[in-house]
């Protein structure tokens, strides 16, 4: 039992095996000693009120729902329920607000009741790991393919806060929700960028929504770079016109808003160099932006055009990605990947330009502003027809 204990405290305060053995270090590694315990038990600390408040939200919106359906004087409240819940319960924090997500929370993610009554039912009764509910559902039922989208209750209350949830709560179609679910656990958004890309309609962008199958590739370690390659990208927070700006103007702004960018990419991406020079038979030559995926292992040539897709243009990035391969790669570096960034495309003539070409090689187009609500209907009910 003492040498379980042991493992548990080191592993939650990251210490290292031998930690409590007698030993002499410096004033200054002591000081680093302390940091480093402050910093592994502050982190553990907020990751566990987060946890706890995200369960305490989903158990207050089990008794609210419990309570409109069993409640013995519900009829008495009716649509009031929530207001004189407020009042009565006089609690800094407890709003409607919060109780109105609570409530939405626990009907939106009935996975959650089925972990938490297994946990509880695990500690009353060792031999009984798996809850009642738990096992009316899973036990003898082979998975079906909607299953597969999701989010298993521990990752979710392990990765994400309640204010996560409540920006995913506000996308009612379930398999998006999952999307959002898995990017933001992926790419450790903040509640912000959650935000800015569902605002943005990143699940439509990325091509998910007409390829549900996606999803499940995204949910792997090693994805592959065509599955982390958005399309189009949304630069609505450089703040451009769409009918004045250069090229120069575009890479400006992308580096002016550097860590907007970096996000708006996707996971494991650093910046490199801007403009990289390149001597190819005596001549320079010079890719817009260059960077490293840390992730993939490769660098990103990236080549900005204010314009329609030419296919004159991926020859001009194909030639900057075999020069990379032949002289940029390091040891342990996979070849290297060129993304070409325009404003508009067709596929047919992408389809042909790329034809023989390097498969790293990716056309993308990108918006610098939200299309209207009209044009976004219209978008969607294009999307749902197909």
């Amino acid at each position: 039992m003492k040498e379980s204990k042991h493992t548990e405290i080191s592993v939650l305060y990251n210490l290292p095996e031998n930690w409590a053995e007698e030993t002499a270090f410096s004033f200054e590694h002591l000081s680093e000693l302390v940091l480093q315990l402050h910093d592994s038990a502050y982190s553990a600390t907020v990751k566990a009120i987060n946890r706890f408040a995200t369960i305490r939200n989903y158990v207050i919106g089990f008794y609210i729902v419990e309570y409109e359906q069993h409640g013995n004087d519900r009829a008495k409240y009716g649509e009031r329920l929530l207001k004189r819940l407020v009042e009565r319960v006089n609690r800094r924090g407890i709003n409607e607000t919060l109780l109105t997500n609570s409530r939405k929370f626990y009907l939106s993610y009935p996975q959650i009741k089925d972990h938490l009554t297994g946990q509880i039912c695990a500690t009353a009764s060792p031999k009984s790991a798996i809850s009642p509910i738990a096992s009316e559902k899973s036990v003898g039922k082979n998975p079906t393919p909607s299953d597969k989208f999701v989010t298993p209750a521990e990752k979710l209350l392990s990765n994400l806060s309640f204010s996560h949830i409540v920006e995913i709560l506000t996308v009612d179609d379930p398999l998006a929700r999952f999307f959002y679910e898995t990017e933001c656990i992926r790419c450790c958004w903040s509640v912000k960028e959650l935000r800015r890309q569902i605002s943005t309609n990143l699940y439509f962008r990325a091509g998910v929504s007409k390829r549900p199958e996606l999803l499940i590739e995204r949910t792997e370690i090693n994805s592959l770079p065509a599955f982390t390659i958005r399309d189009p990208f949304s630069f609505e927070f450089l703040g451009l016109r769409p009918d004045a700006f250069t090229e120069n103007d575009l890479e400006n702004a992308l580096l002016s808003h550097l860590q907007e960018f970096l996000l708006e990419m996707g996971k494991g991406f650093c910046f490199e160099a801007r403009q990289k020079r390149m001597i190819i038979d005596d001549e320079y030559y010079f890719a817009d932006l260059v960077f490293y995926n840390r992730i993939l292992h490769c660098n990103v040539i990236i080549e900005l055009k204010d314009d329609e897709f030419r296919h004159a243009d991926l020859s001009q990035l194909n030639a900057y990605v075999s020069y990379f391969r032949e002289n940029e790669m390091n040891k342990g570096d996979n070849p290297p990947v060129g993304i070409l960034l325009c404003t508009r495309k067709g596929e047919k003539m992408v389809e042909y330009a790329l034809a023989g070409m390097d498969s790293n090689l990716f056309v993308s187009t990108y918006m610098l502003s939200l299309p209207d609500k009209k044009t976004l209907q219209d978008f969607l009910l294009k999307e749902i027809g197909k």
